[in-house]
């Protein structure tokens, strides 16, 4: 039997050069290695990472070797430092920051806020805020600080200076069951808060007898009906306002601050 002709070999060779075989179905792909430069590429990004885990964790070098603290009024930084228990030696970046925050702020309320910074090489950074005394609440012999936002942080042996008495006297047991006296606290703190920079300074006492009776004893035997702890700034207007107009009142009233009041002299 004669063999194909040459019409049939070049059709042969068409369709194998098409990427199809006879039956119509594609060729087998076979399996190439990756080249020499992949593996390359491949094995420098393990060597770099194993190296970077290495440092970071195993190396002597990258480890905490000393704690600094800054900010601190009262508190001393060998105080805040025992309290933070920062692990010496541990590997910097296993450092549990946010742990050590509660801790402080949790063991020492003085601490309005902490950062806690990991320094490199090998250094943690404590950070501190402490509250600041906004008013007193006399305790036998000691003092209670309270904080700007009506946080009693500390009991002290001596008064800070500048710092007025807070004084509070329900006038009846329904009215301290109705204005508790965190309320009442945190009314007196919003008083002294929006109290004119003079006046605060000469502030000795701030007596709290119920919600909308505030009175303020100031140096020289002077006296503010404030009232409650609304209309703040109206009222610090309006005793400024009295208090050039008549400069030896001694008793001020702007429980009203639409009509305010002074008398004696």
């Amino acid at each position: 039997m004669a063999g194909p002709t040459t019409a049939e070999r070049g059709a042969v060779r068409t369709e194998s050069d098409s990427g199809r075989t006879r039956s119509g179905r594609p060729p087998a792909r076979r399996f190439r290695l990756p080249g020499r430069r992949i593996l390359l590429v491949l094995t420098s990004v393990i060597l770099i990472g194993g190296g970077g885990i290495w440092l970071l964790y195993g190396s002597a070098w990258l480890r905490v070797e000393e704690v600094r603290t800054s900010g601190t009024r009262i508190l001393k930084p060998a105080e805040v430092e025992a309290v933070a228990t920062v692990p010496i030696n541990a590997p910097l970046i296993s450092v549990d920051t946010e742990a050590i925050e509660q801790r402080l702020r949790q063991k020492l309320p003085r601490i309005d806020s902490v950062d806690v910074i990991r320094s490199w090489p090998n250094t943690i950074g404590l950070k501190v805020t402490e509250r600041k005394p906004a008013l007193l609440i006399k305790k036998g012999a000691k003092f209670i600080e309270v904080d700007a936002g009506g946080v009693r942080f500390a009991t002290v042996e001596k008064a800070p200076k500048g710092v007025p008495l807070l004084e509070l006297t329900a006038d009846q047991p329904s009215a301290a069951r109705r204005f508790p006296d965190a309320r009442l606290t945190a009314g007196a703190v919003r008083v002294r808060d929006e109290l004119p920079d003079e006046v605060a300074r000469d502030t000795r006492v701030l007596k709290v007898r119920s919600y909308d009776s505030i009175s303020l004893e100031l140096s020289g035997g002077r006296t503010v009906m404030w009232g409650s702890a609304q209309d703040g700034r109206a009222k610090a207007r309006a005793l400024t306002a009295l208090m050039k107009a008549v400069p030896k009142g001694a008793h001020f009233d702007v429980s009203a601050p639409t009509a305010p009041s002074v008398s004696g002299s």
